[in-house]
């Protein structure tokens, strides 16, 4: 499984550690997400973050190696969630996986049926922590 250098903000960090204390550790997502903030190799305060680098709220593109197929998402908190406009939870595979990544990293994306798709991000389309806005 592919795991590359992550970078996080402070302020991301702390609100994801506040969900997961209000989360219970068996619902699905939750120790991923553990596993993927104890694994950063650098924070960052909000306005020092990169511009490629994916935060809470981040739209991103993507492609699916394989299939050619490109991803238009956005990195939301589980209440936000809604795949019919592409908000993906951080607690999704896809999701926890996205955090923190630069552009031009690949990340193992499980898929339903046990199938692991390559996703590589192209491009961070918006990010509120480099704007000014976090909304949690």
């Amino acid at each position: 499984m592919t795991t590359p250098s992550i970078t996080l903000t402070r302020l991301d960090v702390q609100r994801l550690e506040r969900l997961i204390d209000s989360l219970d550790d068996s619902l699905p997502g939750v120790i991923a997400l553990q596993t993927e903030l104890d694994r950063a190799d650098t924070l960052v305060g909000h306005d020092e973050v990169p511009a490629d680098v994916v935060t809470m709220n981040s739209r991103v593109h993507c492609r699916e190696e394989s299939s050619g197929k490109d991803y238009h998402l956005t990195l939301v908190y589980p209440k936000h969630a809604n795949a019919d406009e592409g908000k993906i939870s951080v607690l999704a595979p896809v999701g926890s996986a996205l955090l923190g990544l630069q552009v031009g990293q690949h990340i193992d994306w499980p898929a339903p049926g046990g199938k692991t798709l390559k996703l590589t991000l192209l491009e961070v389309e918006e990010q509120p922590a480099n704007g000014g806005v976090f909304p949690e």
